[in-house]
């Protein structure tokens, strides 16, 4: 990742920030050390009280790897809360499970494995919150199925939206790189939510739904 901004601001921001449990510790640790795609502390601390600012109580993850947001999402729901964990992979489902349970936080979740734009359309009802963190080339076909199920003044959000500042870069034409401008685009041209692009870590959408 090519960051966005110096990198002694990057440490400053995260030396904010206060100390992690061990659980939350160990798993920044693996994300690291087996190159475990995560939000991060920072990130993670911002959806954490964009749920709580709005009461959120039903979330829904799209692509969740080991369970890192699905953490920050959790605490912010409470215990009558539900988040809904997806991932394909049923080996990071299980370590997700494992660090939930070790948190407390396993009543609070709905582990769904499989697709995850296929799981949302299976969930019924609507959402206070919709994250997308899934392969960046799904993000416009993602868009299109979760703004609908975002209820009025909940959030829609995206990580990953400034791509190490590819999106910038007219010669980059990779998949990824067109799907997140094209969901950027998009989301943006929307007249049912007001968007904004915060340029934290690789860059986090945030969409309010207009009520």
């Amino acid at each position: 990742m090519t960051p966005l901004y110096a990198a002694a601001l990057d440490r400053y921001m995260h030396e904010l920030l206060p100390v992690r449990d061990v659980v939350r510790a160990e798993m920044e640790r693996e994300a690291e050390k087996r190159d475990i795609p995560i939000v991060g502390p920072a990130v993670a601390a911002l959806l954490e009280i964009l749920a709580v600012s709005i009461g959120a109580k039903r979330v829904f993850e799209l692509g969740s790897a080991i369970g890192y947001s699905t953490v920050a999402f959790a605490r912010a729901v409470g215990p009558e809360g539900k988040v809904f964990y997806t991932d394909g992979d049923e080996k990071n489902a299980r370590e997700a499970a494992g660090y939930l349970t070790r948190l407390g936080l396993m009543d609070r979740v709905e582990m769904k494995i499989g697709e995850a734009v296929a799981s949302l359309e299976a969930t019924p009802g609507q959402f206070d919150v919709v994250f997308l963190d899934i392969d960046k080339d799904g993000y416009p076909r993602a868009l299109e199925t979760a703004a609908p199920r975002v209820r009025p003044g909940g959030y829609l959000l995206a990580d990953n939206t400034l791509w190490s500042g590819r999106v910038a870069d007219r010669d980059v034409r990779d998949a990824a790189t067109e799907g997140i401008r094209e969901f950027n685009r998009r989301l943006f041209a929307r007249a049912d939510f007001r968007a904004v692009i915060v340029p934290l870590r690789d860059g986090v959408a945030i969409a309010r739904k207009e009520e």
